[in-house]
């Protein structure tokens, strides 16, 4: 089974667990934005210290590839990429959403009731004012909404929401529960993902030899990434 070094940066969660066999072995992570630069290069040290494992014995490293902060998406990216060409190690990328969906059902969080048909999981990264960046999965993690920035209003998901339960996670969830009031809308709060989320999606890509090319490959940012404007000082 191979040994995988999952970096999880996309959302206010730093988060690096090295994996074997679809299971954790080691694990550094905090729940907090604005701390993914000082923190990747310590939290990929120290697992693999942890474990005492050496770098080397690595066989992939694996991305969460977004969408999600565009300063956070790049400074995975670039910890990642630098691994594999400093180890001469395969990439391999991860949705960010889906790899939060899978986190949730692993999760406490999940709840444990018995629905009369299958609720879709709905992980939301919060974007700005009232848009998400969302997607829609069944509980085996198969597609059913494509990965989408979403402006919320009261009607939005009414299609899906009309036939069964939607579970809605993640830090956009929160600005949207005055918004989407319908019954079959479930919302969880204090959810954050995890890179253990992405420990079985990447073992998949790696028995199917589903790599990224180094050289070219880039975070999904989803959106053009829009920079505050500069304050001047003297003006208000």
């Amino acid at each position: 089974m191979p040994l995988l070094l999952h970096i999880e940066t996309a959302t206010t969660v730093c988060s690096v667990v090295l994996s074997s066999d679809q299971k954790p072995i080691s694990i550094a992570e905090i729940h907090s934005a604005n701390s993914h630069s000082s923190l990747i290069a310590t939290y990929i040290e120290k697992v693999f210290n942890d474990a005492s494992i050496d770098f080397k014995d690595v066989d992939a490293l694996c991305v969460s590839k977004g969408p999600g902060s565009y300063t956070g998406l790049r400074i995975g990216v670039s910890a990642a990429k630098g691994l594999c060409f400093a180890l001469d190690k395969p990439l391999i990328s991860i949705e960010t959403l889906q790899a939060m969906a899978q986190a949730f059902l692993l999760s406490e969080k999940f709840p444990k009731d018995v629905f009369v048909v299958e609720p879709l999981l709905c992980p939301m990264i919060d974007a700005r004012r009232m848009e998400v960046y969302c997607a829609m999965y069944d509980i085996k993690l198969n597609e059913v909404q494509a990965v989408d920035a979403v402006i919320i209003e009261p009607d939005s998901f009414n299609e899906l929401l009309n036939r069964q339960t939607v579970i809605f996670f993640g830090d956009g969830a929160a600005k949207c529960k005055d918004s989407i009031l319908h019954p079959n809308a479930l919302f969880i709060d204090d959810f954050q993902t995890s890179a253990i989320g992405m420990i079985s999606l990447a073992e998949i890509k790696y028995n199917k030899g589903l790599f990224e090319n180094l050289a070219y490959f880039e975070p999904y940012y989803l959106k053009e990434f829009i920079a505050g404007k500069p304050k001047v000082k003297g003006l208000h």
